[in-house]
């Protein structure tokens, strides 16, 4: 757990970590969200509209990687803003899961306004599933 400082260095790794979501997680997220929609746990559907298999649903995959950074952090509460743009599904097997690699590197600090932007990178197999993944964390 850390907090981040004004001294903190532009392009700085802050952490890398992996996360893993299997089928059961996406049950799990679909009964807290109220999404149902089949391409989250019906394969042949899934196939049938032109994708791998079962996805992970786009927020939870934005949800594993923000928390990837609250946990890092030493208070979750200095995450001011966060957001992603959705680039790619992540396939989630069965039996198995898929392993979500996140890293996170300072892309800038404004010690004026007290903050850093946290860009999240987020991939499977080295491919990004989320762009321009970001927050704006409060600097301590």
């Amino acid at each position: 757990m850390s907090a981040l400082t004004a001294d903190v260095g532009v392009g700085a790794e802050l952490f890398s970590v992996t996360r893993s979501v299997d089928r059961a997680a996406l049950v799990r997220y679909a009964g807290a969200s109220g999404d149902f929609n089949p391409i989250h746990w019906n394969e042949a559907f899934a196939l049938e509209v032109g994708l791998p298999g079962v996805i992970a649903h786009g927020m939870l995959t934005m949800g594993v990687a923000g928390s990837a950074l609250t946990d890092w952090l030493d208070d979750p509460t200095d995450v001011l803003s966060y957001g992603v743009r959705f680039t790619r599904p992540v396939p989630v097997p069965d039996p198995g899961a898929v392993e979500l690699l996140i890293v996170a590197t300072v892309g800038a600090v404004d010690p004026g306004a007290g903050t850093a932007r946290v860009d999240l990178r987020v991939t499977v197999e080295d491919k990004t599933v989320l762009g321009k993944a970001q927050a704006q964390v409060r600097l301590h």
